[in-house]
């Protein structure tokens, strides 16, 4: 018998001791007794971590204990209060075998609501045997909530009252939020699949899934919220005085006066959501046109092994990640979005806290968006509605750190359009990490079926929209005038490399022309 045909067989019976082993391990557990109370205790014994295979599913090894507090500065008092906190023993993982391990169904893709199910991730002890996604709600901010708690400033058992905290606009299901709907960005274009990067129904958790919160006591939280508001910025009253904008009192209106009668400018009355990434993994892999058993193995070790769920529970499909998510503005009737005769500019925007929020004049990020704003807002006031996507993917999703070393190489080293992406390259090892695939799905998430305008130079953003079905009408790029003068590098680097330009073409021969300022022309 040859070794290819051998190892299938090995590898099936290595696979039967595992889950033997994990019943086995989960029997012990659930004899062990629970932790004493009394503040004279002994410390709470806390098993080693176990060790991982490179297989999903793997056993792990024999645990055994350590002391809980090796901390030489941990006084009886701090001991005590994280005993209250968290009376019971530490859970580094779980199994699918395990004793009492019963997640509450979740059927992504379902046709409804009530027939998919709550996205559950606690692990509050009312929670955590029926947890059926990994990870955390609030994304990064997960990290603040657990400082807070331990600060003493919050509660772990805090329960929320969403009362009166429904969206005041309707976002309704529609076939993208199911299986009926949706598409694949992997290697098979024709197979059809719902929205894999959030949970539709996100939005609208304390009403369809009342039950699971109210009658069985589940911690299901929303992972999306709308609401109404008014934008003010500074350069809308420009645009205002300049003519570009008009002051049609419903959409944009004049602000308040400030004290004394001094004008302050105008307003402009918008819908808006946030949104947290829920991650389908079998989705996202596809969308990526990878395995689903790579995907969760680079997400554990690239997160410093911070969710071992990820390897030991293949039945858990959903995954909260410890990342930023998105806002959505709308600019207009939110339902004329889904409305295929109102005329629909969009503009999907990558963070870049210098440029947006700073100025920072080295890039076109401001300026860019600021334009999309403005084309939102005209297109709304022509009877149509405008939407800006606004996703935290500092720096091409490379962050910002990274952003600011590419910065000085860039000053140091000659600051010139043909060097552009490679001085990304050098230090990153990519030039961008924003892997479109994914951003579509806030569009179908809100019923659009076209695009007429697409305020954006962006062909990766361009093809991930076209290629989910949704046709782009027409692509606007930033004006000449916007651009300031030392983001020329950055543009001319875009065009060459392939991004939408109606106007100015640039060939890979016009780069080394292209050269931004260096820190000696301005003083510091």
């Amino acid at each position: 018998m040859s070794t290819d045909a051998i190892l299938p067989q090995i590898l099936q019976q290595l696979q039967t001791m595992q889950i033997a082993q994990q019943t086995m391990q989960a029997k012990l557990d659930a004899l062990a007794p629970p932790p004493p109370s009394s503040a004279t205790s002994p410390p709470i014994a806390i098993p080693v971590a176990r060790s991982m295979s490179t297989e999903i599913g793997a056993s792990p090894s024999t645990p055994s204990s350590m002391p809980h507090h090796t901390l030489s500065t941990a006084t009886p008092s701090e001991k005590e209060r994280e005993r209250i906190l968290y009376p019971g023993r530490v859970n580094l993982t779980t199994y699918p075998s395990q004793h009492g391990i019963v997640p509450y169904p979740l059927q992504w893709g379902a046709s409804s609501g009530s027939e998919r199910g709550p996205v559950i991730c606690s692990r509050l002890p009312a929670s955590i045997k029926n947890r059926n996604a990994l990870g955390a709600h609030s994304g990064s901010y997960s990290i603040y909530r657990a400082l807070s708690i331990a600060l003493g400033s919050l509660s772990p058992t805090h329960k929320p009252d969403f009362s009166m905290t429904e969206p005041p606009i309707d976002i309704p299901p529609n076939p993208a939020w199911s299986s009926k709907g949706g598409w694949s960005m992997g290697p098979n274009p024709a197979v059809h699949g719902p929205i894999v990067s959030m949970d539709p129904y996100g939005h609208l958790v304390p009403s369809v899934f009342r039950r699971e919160i109210e009658e069985l006591g589940l911690d299901v939280r929303p992972s999306i919220s709308v609401t109404l508001a008014h934008l003010k910025m500074s350069e809308l009253d420009d645009a205002v005085r300049r003519g570009d904008l008009k002051v049609d009192g419903k959409i944009v209106q004049r602000s308040p006066p400030l004290p004394g009668g001094i004008e302050s400018g105008v307003e402009v009355n918008i819908s808006k959501a946030a949104i947290e990434p829920v991650w389908h993994l079998p989705g996202v892999a596809e969308r990526f046109g990878i395995s689903e058993l790579l995907l969760r193995r680079a997400l554990f070790e690239e997160t410093g092994g911070s969710y071992p769920e990820l390897i030991t529970r293949p039945d858990i499909k959903v995954f909260l990640p410890p990342i930023g998510g998105l806002t959505v503005y709308i600019f207009g009737n939110p339902a004329f979005l889904r409305d295929e005769s109102k005329e629909l500019t969009v503009r999907v925007h990558d963070e870049c806290n210098g440029s947006d929020v700073f100025g920072s004049d080295i890039c076109t990020c401001k300026p860019y968006l600021t334009y999309a704003i403005e084309e939102c807002i005209r297109g709304a006031q022509a009877g149509g509605v405008g939407m800006v996507a606004y996703f935290r993917k500092e720096g091409r999703a490379l962050g910002e750190v990274t952003k600011y070393l590419v910065y000085n190489l860039r000053k140091r080293g000659g600051d010139s359009a043909d060097k552009y992406f490679k001085s990304t390259e050098l230090i990153a090892g990519v030039k961008d990490m924003r892997f479109q695939a994914l951003m579509p799905d806030v569009l179908h998430w809100l019923g659009i079926k076209k695009i007429d305008r697409m305020v954006s130079m962006s062909d990766m953003k361009y093809d991930a929209i076209v290629k989910s079905g949704i046709p782009i009408l027409r692509r606007y790029d930033i004006p000449e005038h916007l651009i300031p003068p030392d983001s020329r590098v950055e543009i001319d680097a875009k065009i060459a490399a392939g991004y939408f330009s109606s106007g100015k073409q640039v060939t890979e021969a016009d780069l080394v022309k292209t050269v931004g300022r260096t820190w000696e022309e301005v003083e510091h």
